[in-house]
């Protein structure tokens, strides 16, 4: 992400998007931009440093559109204020924020609601990682010991465990129904495609289409596991994460294809229900894209303890799947010479290459949008761009079918911000303020830049960048757990006090982040954050060190702790002090 010189002066109240609007948010003047992500100046696109006139002539624009969008049936010609094409986390979250700001809103879903994440993704996912943490647990019997616990035996029912995932993501897709149609949100079935400026239409194949008209539209389709080239799929021995969520077999060994979030979960959940794994990464290490200095510690606790091997640097160049007694073969090639290494001979292969936008069919050729690499290009405002590189009015994408961050609860957030432009109020979302999780035994999690990409950062701009880090095995209630395996780390400018990034492993690693996410979104400053309270004994208070840990640079050529009572405070609690000490004759009356 880059910088933008704009300020913003909205509370943290008028920041937040969705839910009852604050009183903060209520005065705030129309087409004021608010910014979901860093303060005006700590956010970093180049891009947004506008002219004054450019930013007026912006809310202008705004603000009558907001002005002709009016309410549900308003009798401007269109049938919806807002149509949504995909019914995922993204879209959910769009559509109820949308009725809530008073828009005629439909929403058009081809498959299931719920898309993804809650289907074959981050829901039905969790359930099996929650059974996998039980079972790590234990079977640990120096961890169980150690607390005066004694476990005689432990099993699992495959089946069971499968159908906990499944009822989760069955209860969770109801839920998201539920709401949707409470708000009076109209869910259509079908494949959404755009056949014109604001127009949609939808249907299932073998019915007849219907059309319909928008002031705007959303696409939020989302994506599909990535199967690369030489890879045979047959959904039993060899498959993707969609066909792993169904548990359908719990295999001897197993080889992973990539060890980014989705291979470490799996990874996880495999070995805690006694199968051997093996990695096959392309990259030189294992755990691309995570902070280095994390990655290591997370391989020593969550590889190199378990019935883990690996190759890194290598592809797997084909895959042929088990068949007439024979197990499944993996050719391995080198990265870079592209020469062959050896063939491994496996019970399954799980292919956790990552994910591709599912974006064909949309009807983009009917607007001249060009896909990159199947992702729709979107602006930072998550306006749709057609081939000449202008914005197409009304038009927006949002997730992982624009693949600016793809992650649920990212496309939810660029969701709310597109509501909020159509609203009336221009709305920038910094992704380096949304936070991720893995969520394995311990948790990984992190928010804003790892060490290297800040330090690229702090190269170019000029500025200084410091890393502080703390333990887990210094943190009371870790230890209470004898969970102590963990570290916490912080990138931040010492001449500001502005956090870059923090980087977690440890028990509930996936919970502590928000504190540091908030901080980012809200652009907390340390100097801020060393003076905050946590509950004792807390997780917490391993973020609450790191804060403490971090050394400012003086301002004014004051030497003044941070963490200390500011120098008029002192003076104020020295007055008092005195006054009490003194004899009552003494006092003034």
């Amino acid at each position: 992400m880059h910088s933008v010189s704009i300020s913003a002066s909205a509370s943290a109240s008028a920041i937040a998007s969705g839910g009852a609007r604050s009183k903060a948010a209520a005065g705030r003047r129309p087409g004021e931009i608010r910014f979901c992500g860093l303060r005006g100046d700590a956010l970093a696109c180049a891009s947004l440093r506008a002219s004054h006139a450019a930013a007026a002539t912006r809310r202008a624009v705004l603000r009558a559109a907001a002005s002709a969008n009016g309410a549900a049936g308003s009798g401007d010609g269109f049938d919806y204020d807002l149509v949504i094409i995909g019914a995922g986390v993204g879209g959910h979250g769009a559509a109820l924020h949308a009725v809530e700001e008073g828009l005629k809103t439909a929403i058009i879903e081809g498959d299931v609601v719920g898309g993804t994440c809650v289907n074959r993704g981050c829901v039905p996912s969790k359930a099996l990682l929650a059974v996998s943490g039980r079972m790590r647990e234990l079977h640990d019997e120096h961890h169980m010991k150690s607390l005066g616990l004694q476990v005689s035996s432990t099993g699992y029912d495959r089946q069971a465990v499968a159908d906990h995932a499944n009822n989760l993501a069955s209860k969770i897709r109801s839920n998201l129904t539920n709401s949707m149609k409470a708000m009076g949100v109209d869910i259509l079935t079908g494949f959404g495609k755009i056949v014109g400026k604001q127009k949609v239409r939808y249907g299932k194949v073998g019915f007849p289409e219907k059309e319909i008209t928008a002031k705007n539209i959303i696409i939020a389709t989302g994506s599909v596991p990535f199967v690369p080239k030489g890879i045979e799929i047959d959904g039993k021995t060899v498959f993707t994460s969609d066909h792993a969520l169904k548990l359908e077999s719990v295999p001897d060994w197993i080889a992973i294809v990539g060890s980014g979030y989705i291979g470490l979960e799996f990874s996880d959940v495999y070995t805690a229900l006694g199968s051997e794994v093996t990695f096959v990464e392309a990259l030189d290490q294992l755990m691309p894209g995570f902070d280095p200095e994390i990655a290591k510690l997370a391989q020593r606790v969550l590889i190199n303890t378990r019935k883990i091997d690996y190759h890194t640097g290598v592809f797997a160049s084909k895959i042929t799947p088990a068949k007439d007694g024979k197990p499944v073969l993996i050719e391995l090639i080198d990265a870079k010479t592209k020469e062959h290494k050896e063939t491994l001979e496996v019970d399954a292969a799980l292919i956790a290459t990552g994910r591709a936008p599912f974006t064909s069919g949309l009807g983009l050729e009917n607007i001249n949008v060009v896909t990159q690499r199947g992702f729709i290009p979107v602006d930072e405002r998550m306006q749709v761009t057609d081939a000449d590189g202008n914005v197409v009015p009304n038009l927006f994408c949002i997730g992982d079918a624009n693949g600016k961050l793809m992650l649920a609860h990212a496309a939810s957030a660029q969701g709310i911000s597109v509501v909020e432009q159509i609203s009336g109020r221009d709305h920038i979302l910094n992704h380096l303020s949304i936070p991720a999780a893995c969520f394995t035994h311990p948790e990984i999690s992190m928010v804003g830049l790892t060490e290297p990409q800040a330090r690229e950062k702090a190269d170019n701009e000029g500025f200084e960048v410091s890393v502080v880090k703390t333990s887990f095995k210094a943190n009371t209630k870790a230890l209470a757990e004898n969970e102590g395996d963990g570290i916490a780390k912080m990138i931040y400018r010492p001449d500001t006090g502005e956090i870059l990034g923090v980087h977690i492993l440890g028990l509930h690693a996936a919970d502590l982040i928000h504190e540091a996410s908030n901080a980012i979104a809200l652009g907390t400053r340390l100097q801020e954050l060393k003076l905050a309270v946590h509950a004792h004994p807390t997780l917490s208070e391993v973020l609450d060190e790191l804060f403490k840990a971090a050394k400012l640079q003086p301002k004014d050529g004051q030497e003044r702790e941070p963490n200390h009572p500011p120098q008029p405070l002192l003076k104020v609690l020295s007055f008092i002090t005195s006054l009490l000490s003194s004899p009552q004759r003494d006092r003034q009356p």
